[in-house]
């Protein structure tokens, strides 16, 4: 079989389990995308010994792994990578295409608890202050960024916001996070009073007499990327002279480090994150530990 009727065949293969991973896992399209990838790449290495992805073996997937850390692949892409196998494969023999599974008793690699980088309390109020709020586009940003800050919110959530997901009078922001399970956040009364003000001089300004459903456009009445608003935050944290690698995912961990601080329950602020499975929001109670540490190293007689 040539080169090219054999990716054809691959692909067709696929398809019907990208389709389900859509439909039953609720994954985001990256994710998705993600998984297509590691399969045609691990089905791209197994032609070179005539092996086929429907048959290959747990053998094979070992070789695979061994090649990849040769070559000094990261342990999170082999975490996804195995990952991804793990769903084709237990697709395969669901649908009695396959009698076996070749991942099985196939250990995942072991990923290292990094704490998340955040910035203190004065960092935020430094960052927050750079934005010109006596112009359309500076209010605009504040707005964000304020929002942001009090709701932990991915930035692609908080780019992909709508006029319909806000309710002011309520003080509520209603989201559709990953997998497209959909949470309430309150607004703290900064974010909202700055909300009102954006909403009533600002956003006219930016739309020019156009209709939009988004929260937040551009200049161009368009809804801004995840891109765009990285930029926003690089270029206010040089403003701000703070040295630290700040992203926009940088407020969503102060966010949840700082509710931390100030005595919020763990559970708490699971739900407010969106996420699903505790264990991932424990990591910022490492950091808040961290924090008091410092304190108490900082300011004890005996520290």
């Amino acid at each position: 079989m040539s080169s090219d009727k054999q990716v054809k065949t691959i692909d067709r293969n696929l398809q019907p389990f990208l389709d389900s991973l859509w439909l039953e896992s609720g994954l985001s399209n990256n994710t998705i995308a993600a998984y297509q990838r590691d399969l045609l790449t691990f089905a791209a290495w197994l032609r070179e010994s005539d092996t086929d992805l429907m048959a290959a073996s747990r053998n094979d997937i070992l070789r695979y792994q061994s090649v990849r850390m040769r070559e000094g692949r990261k342990v999170r892409s082999e975490a996804r990578l195995l990952s991804s196998l793990r769903r084709f494969y237990r697709y395969l023999c669901r649908e009695d295409i396959r009698d076996s599974d070749p991942t099985l008793q196939i250990e995942s690699p072991r990923l290292g608890r990094s704490l998340p980088n955040s910035i203190t309390e004065d960092e935020v109020e430094m960052l927050l202050a750079q934005p010109n709020v006596d112009v359309a586009l500076g209010l605009r940003d504040r707005t964000m960024l304020e929002v942001l800050y009090a709701t932990g919110l991915r930035v692609s959530e908080l780019v992909g916001l709508t006029n319909e997901q806000l309710n002011m009078r309520q003080g509520l922001i209603r989201c559709v996070g990953k997998g497209n399970k959909e949470r309430l956040v309150p607004l703290g009364e900064i974010a909202l009073d700055y909300l009102q003000r954006y909403l009533a001089e600002s956003r006219p300004q930016l739309l020019k007499g156009t209709l939009s459903d988004d929260l937040f456009p551009t200049q161009r009445g368009k809804a801004m990327s995840r891109q765009a608003f990285w930029y926003l935050i690089k270029r206010y944290a040089k403003l701000a002279v703070i040295e630290k690698d700040l992203s926009p995912h940088t407020l969503r961990h102060a966010f949840a480090t700082h509710l931390l601080n100030h005595g919020a329950d763990l559970r708490v602020v699971q739900l407010l994150l969106g996420h699903s499975d505790l264990s991932t929001t424990q990591i910022y109670t490492h950091v808040a530990k961290e924090r008091l540490k410092s304190i108490y190293t900082l300011h004890h007689p005996r520290g």
